[in-house]
């Protein structure tokens, strides 16, 4: 059976046997057909985990069934809706606006890229919704879905192809 977790506007994240604090976006809770890029808002939704990205200068790759990726300095996400490239990994340097994925802080050590937004992609609708690493104060998000790296280890370390993030009211 495929892992299941849910992430609460009240800051609370669980399932297949966690129970902890998380952070979603400072902008609140949208329907996802209300998101919009640079909103701030966390998309409402069952979220497929695709893949899992990982700082392999900080950690080693985490214990998991889902694909992962170890990051590099290059490594970058397109987030211009006019780019034809919206909403996808890209390579650095990039001419269109993009998210670095190799960050001086450690919220990216670890992410899990979570499929809002992704076949098809719609312009403007929101791009890098990512399941990552918690600010240690646990501050709001861009949109994503954030935990601390021990709850994230547990966490992938139940996970396969299929498992999925909800975000619910």
């Amino acid at each position: 059976m495929t892992a299941r977790f849910k992430a609460t506007s009240e800051g609370h994240f669980h399932g297949d046997d966690i129970s902890c604090r998380c952070a979603l976006g400072k902008g609140g809770i949208v329907a996802a057909e209300d998101k919009s890029e640079g909103d701030g808002a966390s998309p409402l939704g069952i979220w497929e985990m695709r893949r899992v990205f990982w700082r392999p200068d900080r950690m080693e790759k985490p214990e998991t069934g889902l694909p992962a990726v170890p990051l590099t300095l290059h490594d970058g996400w397109c987030d211009a809706p006019e780019d034809p490239l919206y909403n996808c990994p890209v390579q650095l340097p990039y001419p269109a606006s993009c998210e670095h994925l190799w960050r001086d802080d450690h919220i990216y050590d670890i992410i899990v890229e979570l499929d809002h937004n992704r076949d098809p992609v719609t312009p403007g609708a929101g791009s890098a919704i990512f399941f990552h690493l918690a600010r240690e104060n646990y501050a709001g998000t861009e949109g994503c879905i954030a935990i601390s790296l021990d709850d994230m280890k547990h966490v992938l370390s139940t996970c396969e192809p299929g498992s999925t993030l909800e975000i619910a009211p």
